[in-house]
């Protein structure tokens, strides 16, 4: 099919990957077609296969992207003591994610729409990023800085709490960033130490 006057790939392939962000996080994966991806990107449900295979290709990219994001950002200094490492993590995981609730939404509510092998490859990236925290964790139960029973029982309770923030944190309410930040630091910083 041709492509549709005044389409270029460099423009097109983004919107379509930003409307399928959107139309995901609000409808869910399995409610949303490829003709309503098209249609909000303003081209023919054709058209969309320039752009990607197929509605599937479309989800593994959005998570694919999102977390190869999350992990090229995430702060990692072990010239840093493990309790400002931590600091640093906490601050960075709310942050990195109060800019992307959709993107939230979709790694954590869409995992069960991947096919397999797309699960699998997703899984090994989230568990990467655990794997950041954990080694922070033990780090500091190492050191004596953290008294910690079981380091991965604690590192999924604490990218479940910073992650929460997404679910009610809002611009312009009655928190700031900076004070959700430095509360929820209070409350891990607590949680982790003698």
């Amino acid at each position: 099919m041709a492509r549709t006057t005044g389409s270029h790939s460099d423009i097109t392939g983004p919107r379509v990957r930003a409307a399928a962000l959107r139309l995901f996080a609000r409808g869910g994966y399995a409610a949303v077609s490829m003709r309503a991806i098209a249609a909000e990107v303003g081209v023919q449900a054709g058209a969309l296969y320039n752009y990607t295979p197929d509605k599937q290709s479309l989800l593994f990219d959005l998570m694919q992207a999102h977390m190869t994001d999350l992990l090229a950002e995430t702060p990692q200094d072990p010239s840093r003591s493990a309790l400002q490492q931590l600091q640093d993590f906490v601050a960075f995981h709310i942050r990195f994610h109060a800019d992307r609730p959709d993107e939230v939404f979709i790694a954590y509510m869409e995992l069960r729409n991947l096919t397999e092998e797309n699960f699998a490859v997703i899984e090994r990236l989230r568990r990467d990023y655990e794997d950041r925290l954990e080694t922070i964790l033990r780090a500091g139960v190492a050191s004596g800085d953290f008294s910690v029973a079981d380091t991965k029982i604690v590192t999924l309770a604490i990218i479940a709490m910073l992650t929460g923030v997404n679910t009610w944190y809002r611009p312009g309410g009655r928190l700031s960033l900076d004070e959700v930040v430095a509360q929820y630091w209070d409350m891990v910083r607590k949680a982790v130490t003698a």
